[in-house]
């Protein structure tokens, strides 16, 4: 655990250089603030994505988190200058990781969903943001690219976050080829869930935001936790490991409400527990 739900209980009262943190009552939005470096993750960027996104795993009133970008790319990939030693001139108070931080692991762990609002170009590790999103949401000017091998490097975190996406031929010819993707494209192999317009781009993420929470956030939670959980067990374990996973969701608060509903034909009130 990089950090405990007892350090990011007190998310807001911390500053964050690079990072914009709203809350809207079940809903966090978070929004890459670093416009003049083309949202570069620099050192600090990654600490405090990984910060807010642990609270949102904590917190059981979090039910979705949408991620967005302020400037004219959505993510530029890792700030390479910065990981090298350049200084940091804006002040962050986010504490250090009990560990060091993979992003891939920390989306994974998330277990809830997860909406990437795409209004631009995405850049080589910015598809770590995109890939582990459970949905994306591309405005029709957005673009993906991997350019990692014009520059004598090689997307390797990126293409293992493909892998679950799409197939290890199409993975593999665009790290190979550094292939820059239309967002109808990306689209084509899974990696954008949907493509809009770009005046119709916050619609599409406030409607994808209002369907998700109209079900039970702890099944759906459950439901993730599950499907990363899969990837590593057998299969002969699966089905009873599955097993396991519905007889906890049926002991859930969110089960009786949702059963209970349905027998007296109403809403349910979901309290994701």
């Amino acid at each position: 655990m990089i950090y405990t739900p007892e350090q990011t209980a007190q998310i807001h009262q911390h500053t964050f250089a690079h990072l914009l943190v709203h809350e809207n009552e079940h809903l966090l939005t978070l929004t890459l603030n670093r416009p003049e470096k083309k949202n570069a993750l620099n050192p600090t960027l990654f600490k405090e994505l990984a910060f807010a996104l642990s609270y949102a795993k904590h917190a059981h009133h979090v039910w979705v988190v949408v991620i967005k970008a302020n400037g004219d790319v959505f993510c530029a990939g890792a700030d390479l200058k910065a990981f090298a030693g350049a200084t940091e001139q804006k002040t962050s108070t986010i504490p250090e990781p009990t560990s060091e931080i993979v992003l891939g692991d920390v989306f994974n762990a998330l277990y809830k969903p997860c909406i990437a609002r795409v209004h631009a170009p995405v850049y080589a590790g910015g598809f770590l943001i995109v890939c582990g999103c459970t949905h994306v949401i591309a405005s029709e000017n957005a673009t993906f690219s991997l350019p990692e091998v014009k520059r004598g490097l090689f997307p390797f975190q990126v293409m293992k976050s493909l892998l679950g996406i799409m197939s290890a031929r199409e993975a593999l010819d665009f790290c190979i080829r550094a292939k820059t993707m239309t967002a109808d494209e990306a689209a084509s192999v899974g990696l954008v869930t949907i493509v809009t317009p770009p005046h119709q781009l916050d619609e599409e993420v406030e409607n994808m935001v209002n369907d998700i929470l109209q079900y039970s956030p702890t099944a759906i939670r459950m439901g993730l936790e599950a499907f990363h959980h899969l990837r590593n067990i057998p299969d002969a374990q699966a089905h009873k490991y599955l097993k396991e996973m519905l007889n906890r969701a049926l002991q859930t608060e969110d089960a009786a409400e949702g059963i209970a509903a349905f027998a007296e034909k109403r809403k349910p009130n979901w309290k994701g527990r």
